[in-house]
């Protein structure tokens, strides 16, 4: 499979080729909606707290006595029914991120590679320097590939000082290094830009055993 290698004036300097076993595999959505769950169980942060009758404040003296008056027996104002009490089986703070094995994660990282491969979805561009962290400047590159309107993932080898500050006020536009890529951050963008060091590093990721 092969692409069109564009620069950064979105004009057409060459063609690039996108190896068959990352970028033209059958999806697995099966795989895919697992490792997506995952992904999202682990941004949850479980930081939800209430308090029991024993933790709040106050309540320490009977309301009033056992007998004689015709009310419901009462030990305390802190009880979960009465207004100001505990929470009964309230939420605590808990992990709730989950683990996945390191295969599952690469064949569906792969998985989503190849289908947006498949809808022509995958840009690749010779580099991306900026010589100052101008968002004006960022933005006539985008507007040079037709990508000013589009949600797009940007993939570089290594994140440099001047893109990462120029991209970051720009709506729909996230940028992060090929080896942190996952399959949710891909599906979630109409677009994935390349860079073509950026394309390297993604290519030894995926075809790493480890």
């Amino acid at each position: 499979m092969e692409t069109k290698l564009l620069d950064m004036n979105g004009k057409e300097i060459g063609t690039v080729k996108l190896t068959d076993k990352i970028f033209k595999q059958k999806t697995n959505e099966a795989l895919l909606w697992e490792n997506i769950t995952v992904l999202q169980k682990n941004q949850r942060k479980g930081y939800a707290s209430t308090k029991s009758k024993n933790e709040v404040r106050g309540g320490g003296r009977k309301p009033y006595r056992q007998k004689g008056i015709g009310w419901a027996r009462h030990g305390t104002t802190r009880s979960p029914i009465w207004r100001g009490g505990g929470v009964t089986f309230g939420p605590k703070p808990r992990d709730y991120s989950v683990d996945i094995p390191k295969k599952k994660k690469r064949t569906a990282l792969i998985s989503s590679l190849s289908a947006i491969a498949s809808e022509n979805r995958v840009i690749v561009v010779d580099e991306l320097t900026l010589g100052s962290p101008k968002t004006k400047e960022f933005a006539a590159v985008l507007k040079n590939m037709q990508l000013e309107d589009k949600k797009t993932l940007i993939a570089v080898e290594k994140l440099e000082k001047n893109v990462r500050l120029a991209c970051r006020n720009i709506p729909n536009i996230r940028i992060k290094r090929a080896c942190d890529l996952n399959c949710l951050d891909i599906l979630s963008a109409d677009y994935l830009l390349l860079t073509k060091k950026g394309l390297t590093k993604l290519e030894q990721r995926c075809s790493t055993k480890k």
